[in-house]
C-alpha cells in the first residue's frame, strides 16, 4: 500500500514540531499576599498568580506592610529547583529596576518578602505602579521564564519622609596627593661618640694586661710573623679594615654602600685567619708556646 503524499507531509511536520518543542521553565500554586499592621486575621490582600497572566488589579504596599509571595517552581511540569528564581521590580517610567531573589528548597517551594525599606529610594519615588515580574531559568536547554506578575503600588506615608539616596560613586581625577618621607637616620652627637670612643681606648690597656697575665708570649710574634707573614698580616689588617669599615657606615656611608665592602673584608679575614691559626696550631703541637 502507498502512502498518499499529503499525508506523509503532515506526519513530517507533526514529528518536527514534536522534537522541536523543548522543555520549559514554570512555575504553579504561586500566591501574593499583603499583611497589613494592626489588621488581625483575614486582614490585607491575598490573591493567585498563573503563568502568563498578572494580576487584574494593583498590589498596594504600605509603609508597615509585608509583601509575601510562595510559589512552586517546575520544569517541564515536574517540580524541581532551579539556578536562579528572582522577582524583578521596575519603573515602566525611567526603566529602573531591582532584583530579588527567592528562597527556594530543592522539591521547587519558594518564599520571598519585601517591605519598603528593601526598595530603594528611587522606586519608592515613582509616581506610576512598578512593575513586578517572576524570572526563572537555570542550566540546560530548558526556556527561561519572564513574565510579568503583577502591579505594585508604593503608598507612602505622609508623617514619614522618604529617605535619602546615597550620592553615586563617580570614577574621575583625584587630587595630587605630594608624599612626605621620613629623614634619613642620622649619627648621635658627637659627645655620645666620643665618650663610647674613649671608653674602647681605655679598655684596651686593660686587655692588654689581661692578655699578658694569662701568659701570652710576645717573643713568638717575630717567629710566627717570620714562619707564615702573608697570613698574618692579612688577618691583622683585615680586622683593622673592619673597623674601619664601621667608622664609614657609622659617620656617612649607608647600608648598600657597607655590604659589598664588608663582604670582600670578611672572605680576607676568613681566608687569612685560617692559614694564621693553622701556623698556631703547628707551634703548639711543636711543644712552644
Amino acid at each position: 500500500m502507498q502512502v498518499p503524499s499529503q499525508l506523509l507531509s503532515f506526519l513530517l511536520i507533526l514529528c518536527a514540531a514534536s522534537f522541536s518543542v523543548a522543555a520549559t521553565w514554570g512555575f504553579e500554586d504561586a500566591t501574593v499576599s499583603v499583611n497589613k499592621k494592626g489588621a488581625g486575621v483575614g486582614g490585607g490582600f491575598k490573591g493567585k498568580i498563573t503563568e502568563n497572566k498578572a494580576l487584574s488589579e494593583p498590589v498596594i504596599l504600605g509603609a508597615l506592610d509585608n509583601l509575601k509571595i510562595l510559589l512552586t517552581t517546575k520544569e517541564d511540569n515536574k517540580a524541581k529547583r532551579p539556578h536562579q528564581t528572582f522577582l524583578l521590580v521596575e519603573d515602566p517610567k525611567s526603566k529602573l529596576d531591582t532584583s530579588f531573589a527567592f528562597q527556594v528548597r530543592e522539591n521547587g517551594k519558594g518564599k520571598i518578602e519585601l517591605t519598603q525599606k528593601d526598595l530603594p529610594t528611587q522606586l519608592l519615588s515613582s509616581t506610576e505602579p512598578l512593575q513586578v515580574s517572576l524570572v526563572i531559568a537555570s542550566f540546560g536547554s530548558s526556556k527561561p521564564y519572564n513574565a510579568k506578575a503583577l502591579d505594585l503600588t508604593i503608598e507612602i506615608n505622609s508623617g514619614s519622609p522618604l529617605p535619602a539616596s546615597e550620592k553615586p560613586l563617580r570614577y574621575g581625577k583625584l587630587p595630587e596627593i605630594h608624599h612626605i618621607f621620613k629623614s634619613d637616620p642620622t649619627s648621635p652627637p658627637k659627645i655620645i661618640t666620643l665618650v663610647f670612643t674613649a671608653a674602647v681606648i681605655a679598655a684596651l690597656p686593660v686587655l692588654l694586661g689581661v692578655w699578658i697575665t694569662l701568659g701570652a708570649n710576645l717573643n713568638h710574634f717575630s717567629k710566627a710573623f717570620s714562619s707564615s707573614p702573608i697570613p698574618h698580616a692579612l688577618f691583622f689588617c683585615s680586622i683593622l679594615a673592619m673597623e674601619g669599615l664601621f667608622f664609614m657606615y657609622y659617620t656617612s656611608w649607608n647600608l648598600f654602600q657597607t655590604l659589598p665592602p664588608a663582604f670582600g673584608i670578611g672572605l680576607i679575614t676568613f681566608l687569612s685567619g685560617s692559614r694564621a691559626l693553622r701556623e698556631v696550631q703547628g707551634r703548639r703541637i711543636a711543644g712552644l708556646r
